[in-house]
């Protein structure tokens, strides 16, 4: 019965000496979800409207990246071809730049600017560009937290043991942490990729104006979702101060 309770408690409903009741915490998570939405929503919608655009060059978008590269004089990152639809991503650890279905052999604008924004991973890495450095170190510990934090507060939650919602208070902040640092590295990869994009003539002054628009809102998906990570965490405080009143 009394883990029956904490989930109802947890989840946006508890049980009061006025019977069943509205957790309000839980407008905290559903504000972070209807974030998230909007945000997928707003990127899917423009990297669609630019995907139909066809690049003035004719490149495709693993033919930008290798230009990219050179252009920043790398030549020892391998452009590799995988599945799915915006799965791209650059790997440091084997320094191969991955380019999904929807980005390596289309000639889009689109396409174009998301192989370049990876791209500019790849130069970040190369000028150890810190915010890239401290984001990686924290990869471990962001999962070990992701991981556990939920288990852990919950726990604490059931058995009314304070140490171990603290415990998985901060299991989440560390997760918190390293969307509060990918803000800059993805921020500063666009950057660069727009400044090499618009320096070599690869995109026309028009198709600029797409990838920024692009960019900008791949950018707010991020943005977002620290937005709705801090909200959730906002929440745990919230129910762990309850809690502990209790």
């Amino acid at each position: 019965m009394m883990l029956l309770s904490y989930a109802n408690n947890f989840f946006g409903y508890g049980y009061g000496y006025r019977g069943l009741y509205f957790d309000p915490t839980m407008i905290l998570a559903l504000l972070g979800l209807i974030l998230t939405m909007i945000a997928s929503a707003g990127v899917n919608s423009t990297f669609a409207k630019y995907n139909k655009v066809r690049c003035m060059r004719g490149m495709t978008g693993a033919e930008a990246a290798q230009q990219v590269l050179h252009a920043a004089g790398i030549f020892d990152v391998q452009i590799r071809h995988v599945r799915g639809n915006l799965t791209d991503h650059y790997d440091p650890r084997n320094k191969t730049l991955n380019l999904s279905d929807s980005t390596f052999s289309s000639n889009s604008v689109a396409a174009v600017c998301v192989a370049a924004h990876e791209c500019g991973h790849a130069v970040q890495d190369q000028k150890k560009y810190g915010p890239l450095v401290l984001r990686s170190t924290l990869v471990p510990l962001a999962n070990f937290g992701s991981q556990l934090s939920w288990p852990v507060f919950i726990a604490g939650l059931i058995f009314s043991l304070q140490p171990l919602v603290m415990a998985g208070i901060i299991l989440f902040s560390l997760a918190v942490l390293f969307q509060l640092v990918t803000l800059p590295v993805e921020f500063n990869a666009s950057s660069r990729a727009l400044r090499i994009l618009e320096d070599t003539g690869m995109l026309g002054s028009q198709e600029m104006t797409g990838a920024k628009k692009v960019l900008r809102a791949a950018a707010m998906t991020y943005v977002a979702a620290l937005a709705s990570s801090l909200l959730q965490l906002l929440r745990l405080i919230l129910l762990s101060r309850r809690n502990d009143r209790d």
